[in-house]
């Protein structure tokens, strides 16, 4: 057993955090015109900050081909840069750490997202079954079957979350995330039942990570291994992946990576609820063999369970998302044992200030001499 508590400090590559309280990536779906992060975004996410505490920001497009879902933003357009800029700068006001998520949907898009209406592409023509898409105007739609991409086409991708990093470093960011997680681009190469393919990005182990892995080495050229963290999914089943052989498949991807070098990785805990239900009687402990270096774990945890997973060295830090949605003051509720807001799903996805802005922080007390 470890003395660690949420309050430890932590090394996170080359950034000192003064707390171990993560708000992880939580698509808000409230991007404005151009997919740029609306005029409430500063705010929301300066509301989230504390010294030394580390925010990791939406899940953001890096390329038009790679949105999925209404009003979500982008880093591919000096406008979303300048946007993102304001976000930035309202986060270190408040002496914060912010990364940003990179994300490519892949398959779990639709042609209304598409420039030119073209089929969303993925590792193979498989279409995501018994889950409905959206398409820009809200309304539900089958998911289509998606254009399998074509080898040469794959370098187009790496150097599109390339130039997302190089945006995010231009807006002013502390780091960036890959999204390896919850059945988008990625993590459809990672899994043997999305990726079908027989060319070196199919097949093994070793060529189905290699998207992966070689996007999280292009993030390191712009950034270095000491700002680059990756999350990862291994036992979700979300937007309808999973894989035959999990263990295996993330005991090589985490080696990897912590050859690599990098900050982090986030391991999202399968719950049931939410399309993140447990794919195989498997817990992301079995993995931490494989991953020394500093890890965030998320999923449902109360600040008496993220205690115990710290204190018990199951993490490095903890992700609270609902949590943080709800409690723009949750590291500062957490150390005074104060009670905690009540979160609304209905505002979670869509709308304006209502369950975005207006939850409540503490009454600042001040104490008598």
């Amino acid at each position: 057993m470890s003395s660690k508590s949420l309050f430890s400090p932590l090394q996170l590559g080359n950034l000192q955090l003064s707390h171990r309280i993560v708000m992880p990536p939580l698509t808000r779906m409230r991007a404005g015109q151009g997919n740029v992060p609306n005029e409430l975004a500063p705010e929301y996410y300066g509301q989230r900050a504390s010294a030394g505490g580390l925010i990791i920001a939406e899940a953001t497009q890096v390329t038009p081909y790679g949105q999925g879902y209404p009003s979500t933003p982008g880093i591919h357009s000096e406008a979303q840069v300048a946007g993102w800029k304001k976000v930035t700068d309202a986060v270190h006001a408040k002496g914060g750490v912010i990364f940003l998520q990179l994300w490519h949907v892949g398959r779990s898009s639709h042609s209304s997202f598409q420039p030119d209406g073209v089929l969303p592409v993925a590792p193979s023509a498989i279409a995501i079954s018994n889950e409905v898409s959206l398409t820009p105007e809200w309304q539900q739609v089958p998911y289509e079957v998606p254009r399998e991409l074509e080898l040469r086409e794959i370098p187009s991708i790496i150097d599109a979350y390339r130039e997302g990093a190089r945006n995010a470093l231009a807006a002013g960011f502390d780091g960036v995330e890959v999204h390896g997680a919850n059945g988008y681009l990625l993590e459809q190469f990672l899994h043997d039942s999305s990726n079908k393919r027989t060319d070196a990005y199919g097949g093994s182990i070793e060529n189905r990570a290699r998207l992966l892995l070689e996007v999280t080495e292009a993030m390191i050229e712009i950034w270095g291994a000491d700002r680059v963290g990756v999350r990862l999914s291994p036992f979700s089943t979300f937007n309808d992946v999973g894989d035959s052989d999990p263990i295996a498949l993330y005991a090589h991807v985490l080696t990897r990576l912590d050859q690599m070098g990098i900050a982090y990785v986030s391991l999202i805990e399968a719950r049931g609820g939410g399309g993140m239900q447990i794919g195989t009687p498997s817990s992301v402990d079995q993995l931490r063999a494989f991953w020394p270096g500093t890890l965030i774990l998320s999923g449902g945890f109360s600040k008496e369970t993220a205690e115990a997973a710290i204190n018990s060295g199951r993490a490095d830090a903890i992700g609270f998302g609902r949590l943080f949605i709800a409690n723009p003051d949750l590291p500062q509720r957490f150390r005074l044992g104060a009670a905690l807001n009540a979160y609304d799903r209905s505002t979670f996805y869509g709308g304006s200030q209502a369950g975005y802005i207006d939850y409540p922080a503490l009454e600042s007390v001040e104490l008598a001499d």
